[in-house]
């Protein structure tokens, strides 16, 4: 198949296919080609994750992050209602272990406050009445926290993109790209595809897309793996509700937590571990050419330098399964190993700068007939559908739609 189109939108992710919906229904005669390089939706960070609708407690005010987490979550809890996607406000709290990390514990209460998040602070005692197995010294709880199946969501969404319209192309990756006067070809195994505007939302491989379309992108993505585990069915209910260790802020990673899913299972994780391949979901996927690519990248360097100890701790815990036992122990300390049993893996796109600094928020860069979404770390899944509003703005600022930009912008289409 070939055929030239409005918008070109390159992942089957959440956010790619949250982009298209949110082009098609600002501008129903818009034409729409969606190109997926698996088989199914969702088919790598969409569908590996928590599952958890977040709050926005912990990103920074004013953040692209902060300002669309809170209203996508209940965008998203609404949409789940809306068709029919298993969803439950569960709230959860977030542990403090340790006396030191109370500060930490009460910045965070202020910055969520400050986000318009509902928190309340913990004693022993009130953690002991929600959370009776949980160990902590003070604890917030976070009332607007909610957990789904982001696999179905984007199976939703992409049904919704059938009914509008949409070209939906799975087996479909992004093999090569011509740039013209005014449409730029992608060239795939199922046709050419020729776009007004492209839209990146390519996840893992985003930098080399952005690369490959004439745009140097102004992060490099590193995988990081984050491992999960399972509490064996007879000890799931040590855990009520999400419970979550207070993250450390100089990292964009929340910490090992323990999460009761929809399915009645009860998930720890994930930690997070360089990977050795994009989709490195096993020690033993290895990616020789990925690996001798970062070895000569500077970023990779001064990510090292800023970030050893805290790498070196990660991996001892992924290999040595009673180190990954006793971290869970901090907030459950009557787990042990035998109570445990690995779950699956997922691999985030983690954008790092030249520097080796870990990117925490949004990275979104443009060129005159493209937009590459760089980085969209969590809560990218919970906030997808007013992200996905936020590109499509973009786009049709790219078309020179400028009414239907504004109109997006006011409202996005978050339901």
């Amino acid at each position: 198949m070939s055929g030239e189109v409005d918008v070109a939108i390159i992942g089957g992710g959440l956010l790619g296919l949250a982009t298209a919906r949110a082009v098609l229904r600002a501008h129903p005669d818009a034409s729409v080609t969606v190109l997926e390089k698996e088989s199914r939706w969702g088919a790598h960070q969409s569908g590996h994750n928590s599952n958890v609708i977040h709050s926005g407690l912990y990103y920074a005010p004013g953040s692209l992050k902060a300002r669309l987490a809170r209203a996508g979550g209940e965008a998203m809890i609404r949409y789940c209602t809306e068709h029919g996607v298993p969803v439950k406000r569960t709230g959860k709290i977030v542990v403090a272990t340790a006396e030191d990390q109370l500060p930490r514990l009460d910045a965070l209460a202020v910055r969520g406050r400050e986000n318009g998040v509902t928190v309340q602070r913990l004693n022993r005692a009130e953690i002991a009445e929600r959370e009776p197995h949980v160990a902590g010294v003070g604890a917030l709880a976070v009332a607007d926290t909610a957990m789904t199946d982001f696999g179905q969501v984007c199976r939703a969404v992409a049904a919704e993109l059938t009914e509008l319209g949409a070209d939906l192309r799975t087996n479909s990756p992004a093999r090569s790209f011509t740039v013209g006067r005014d449409r730029t070809a992608v060239h795939t195994p199922t046709g050419e595809v020729r776009a007004r505007v492209i839209v990146n939302c390519a996840g893992l491989h985003s930098d080399k897309i952005s690369e490959a379309a004439g745009h140097r992108p102004p992060v490099r993505i590193m995988p990081f793996r984050g491992e999960y585990a399972e509490i064996r069915p007879a000890r799931r209910r040590l855990i009520n509700n999400p419970v979550y260790p207070v993250p450390d802020p100089d990292l964009p990673f929340l910490g090992v937590h323990v999460t009761p899913m929809l399915d009645g299972t009860v998930h720890v994780g994930p930690n997070a571990v360089p990977a050795l391949a994009r989709q490195g979901y096993r020690w033993r996927d290895v990616d020789p050419r990925m690996l001798a690519e970062l070895l000569h990248d500077p970023a990779l360097h001064g990510l090292a330098r800023r970030y050893w100890r805290y790498g070196l701790a990660e991996i001892s815990r992924s290999l040595i399964w009673p180190l990954f036992v006793r971290e869970v122990r901090r907030m459950l300390p009557e787990i042990n190993s035998e109570d445990l049993r690995r779950h699956g893996s997922g691999v985030r796109a983690q954008a790092v700068k030249a520097t080796g600094e870990l990117v925490d928020d949004f990275v979104i860069s443009h060129t005159p007939r493209a937009i590459h979404v760089l980085n969209a770390p969590s809560p990218a899944a919970t906030s997808s559908l007013l992200i996905g509003s936020h590109i499509a703005a973009e786009a049709f600022d790219q078309l020179g739609l400028a009414d239907i930009a504004r109109r997006v912008r006011e409202s996005p289409t978050g339901s």
